[in-house]
């Protein structure tokens, strides 16, 4: 009996942390610069990779906000899903989480293709924060997991090449200010999931692509890619050239032979067919290949370490096995980013699905001749010629507007489109997807003034491009107009007029926090600690004095202020005053892990390291540490000379480096 491909609406209960509240406080600092070239390695490397390097990094995840409202408690909760099957394949993706495919299940082996996570727990590795690990991911934007890693995208039916039905998930990714498409489809009878990726710059300026697919697999495999170098970037932040499969004397292309997580970005020789495979002792396994336009290939490995095997359990569950990720990219590197030029695009096809090859061959100490049958057996199973002629097939329907709505994603595309009046066949970004968080700059485009509140809460949103921020200059100068204008005019780099617009917002505005925490964070940045220290006690007093509940908004708000307050106080050795602002959070902040670390930092700071040492003895979990963070181990070595407690243990490198 022919089953037909089907697309069907599904649920999957997972135990599953809350996503929480994303934090209220614009990000005029990035996270943090784990994946930044240490200068003394860019004169060395290849004119093109250097010279893409260094093209537009990212200075600021504005417009977004970081997404840490997140904790460690879960429970048994519903994700929606959308599931892709055919006679041999079930795919499953979770929309309303980046578009992830969580899972991809051959049905003749019966075997699962991918690691899938057996909970939903978010850690802070995502450009803005939340993400979370397992299945497949598509990360567009900048260096980094997407800031849409958490996030709804658009999906809805649409006519596949083969006369069948293909899911398209679409939205407009705020960072580059770039719409994309990601259509998938599965032919009838075909082991491999086919996949057509569309980034779209529909303006008259070119801009800065980052493009990595990104494929979880269980680590107790054997990753062969085409290639005889690589180029090794760890948590060091160092990028140099070695050989594959060995270097140091130890095979890396087995996870589990590096003790340090670390990135290989395979040098896949010009003309060279593209894939990359993960495949177990027995030569079974996934492979990803894909069109020439999908230019890199990368192993990720959380290695063998202490600080690995750590990271592994707090992304998971315990005893659920580890995982590494094998990746795909637009270029060499994940730290390049590349060109587009005005009013044009970029389009691939990849192709995800089982392979088997002679295990003796694909495990046995001639790497030539394990890469050789790897892709033999691609060949066999999915010649080149079939992708390219499938990319031919897919790129005129990429255009075909999608039919049934499966799920909805935000409404700043729509909000784009509106602006500009640009047209995207094939992804539209409906005036019905306009929400709260679009009303403002909706009248602010049509009639040139920008909304004050009509009730106090913290500011929302602000937009940053250009185009918002000219009309933010023209808009009549209220208090939230300048707020908005001064987040702006620091994102495009213009930090001086930025303070000065907070400043004249101070005058007339009913809620001084906000902007005195504006300014707080230029006088960080610029060296003024005593001044900023200043500033946050004022601003965490003022929001004290204003909020008007305990609802979430004034939650989130209350503690992302006292938490940056307290570590500005305490910078400048006013401890008295941190402990003030720590007594006026409310009991269940103070309770939370984060909170925690904060606690034993003030009691190490007002020298009670037996009280600090203490909080740790408790133990806590500080759910949004941020990836590459040493925190943990800086503070305990100020409260005892012990080694680090392997719960406390997440360093990613090397001790020294």
């Amino acid at each position: 009996m022919v089953i037909v491909t089907t697309i069907r609406r599904d649920v999957v209960t997972l135990p599953a942390a809350e996503l929480g509240p994303s934090n209220p406080l614009p990000p005029l600092r990035p996270l943090d610069d784990v994946h930044r070239v240490d200068e003394r390695d860019l004169d060395g490397l290849p004119f093109g990779m250097a010279r893409q390097i260094r093209y537009e990094p990212l200075h600021s995840v504005l417009p977004e906000r970081i997404r840490d409202g997140y904790g460690r408690t879960r429970a048994p909760r519903e994700i929606d899903t959308i599931v892709i099957e055919n006679e041999r394949l079930r795919a499953t993706v979770l929309p309303g989480l980046g578009g992830r495919v969580a899972s991809l299940f051959h049905k003749p082996t019966r075997r699962e293709l991918l690691y899938r996570n057996p909970v939903f727990q978010p850690a802070c590795f995502a450009l803005n924060g939340a993400w979370f690990s397992g299945g497949i991911e598509w990360n567009i934007g900048a260096t980094g997991h997407t800031t849409l890693s958490c996030a709804p995208l658009h999906a809805a039916r649409v006519p596949a090449p083969d006369g069948g039905e293909m899911l398209r998930l679409w939205e407009w990714e705020r960072l580059r200010d770039l719409p994309f498409q990601v259509d998938l489809w599965l032919p009838e009878g075909s082991d491999f999931l086919y996949v057509g990726v569309r980034v779209r710059n529909p303006h008259e300026r070119p801009a800065p692509v980052y493009w990595w697919s990104n494929i979880a697999v269980p680590e107790e495999r054997r990753v062969l890619a085409p290639a005889e170098e690589a180029w090794q970037f760890g948590y060091e932040r160092r990028l140099r050239r070695v050989p594959v499969p060995r270097h140091d004397g130890v095979d890396r292309t087995y996870p589990l032979n590096s003790t340090h997580p670390a990135d290989y970005f395979y040098e896949v020789p010009d003309g060279r067919r593209r894939w990359i495979a993960a495949l177990d002792d027995e030569g079974n396994g996934l492979v990803q290949t894909s069109t020439d336009g999908l230019r890199g290939r990368k192993l990720f490995v959380w290695g063998a370490g202490s600080g690995g095997r750590r990271w592994q359990e707090w992304l998971t569950e315990p005893g659920t096995g580890g995982y590494c990720e094998i990746q795909a990219g637009v270029a060499r590197t994940q730290l390049e980013h590349v060109r587009l030029d005005a009013e044009s695009e970029m389009s691939w096809l990849e192709a995800y699905g089982p392979l088997s090859a002679d295990a003796g061959t694909v495990h046995g100490a001639d790497w030539g001749a394990a890469v050789a049958e790897t892709e033999a057996r691609l060949a066999d199973t999915l010649p080149r010629a079939d992708v390219q002629a499938a990319y031919e097939a897919w790129k005129p329907c990429a255009d075909t507007e999608p039919g049934e709505v499966l799920a909805v994603g935000s409404g700043w595309g729509a909000l784009e489109v509106l602006r500009a009046a640009v047209k995207l066949p094939g992804t539209p970004f409906e005036e019905s997807t306009l929400g709260d968080a679009q009303a403002p700059w909706v009248e602010l485009l049509r009639t040139g003034s920008f909304p004050e509140p009509r009730r106090a809460g913290p500011p929302g949103e602000t937009l940053v491009a250009p185009h918002w921020r000219d009309m933010l200059e023209t808009a009549p100068a209220q208090p939230l107009t300048e707020y908005h204008l001064g987040i702006a005019q620091w994102h495009a780099g213009d930090r001086a007029q930025a303070v000065r617009s907070w400043e004249r917002a101070l005058a007339l505005a009913p809620s001084l926090w906000p902007l005195l925490r504006c300014l707080a964070v230029a006088d960080r940045t610029t060296g003024h600690r005593v001044r900023a220290a200043d500033r946050y006690a004022e601003a965490f007093d003022d929001l004290c004095h204003e909020r008007r509940d305990d609802g979430e908004a004034w939650t989130a708000a209350t503690a992302a202020l006292g938490r940056e307050a307290i570590a500005a106080l305490l910078a400048v050795r006013r401890t008295g005053d941190a402990r003030a602002v720590w007594d006026r959070l409310r009991a269940v902040t103070r309770e939370q892990g984060r909170f925690r670390l904060l606690e034993a930092e003030l009691l190490v700071a007002e020298g009670d390291p037996q009280a600090a040492r203490a909080v740790f003895d408790r133990g806590f979990e500080v759910a949004d540490l941020r990836e590459g963070a040493e925190v943990l181990g800086d503070v305990w070595a100020r409260v005892s000379d012990e080694p680090l407690p392997q719960r406390y243990e997440f360093r990613m490198r090397p001790a020294g480096e």
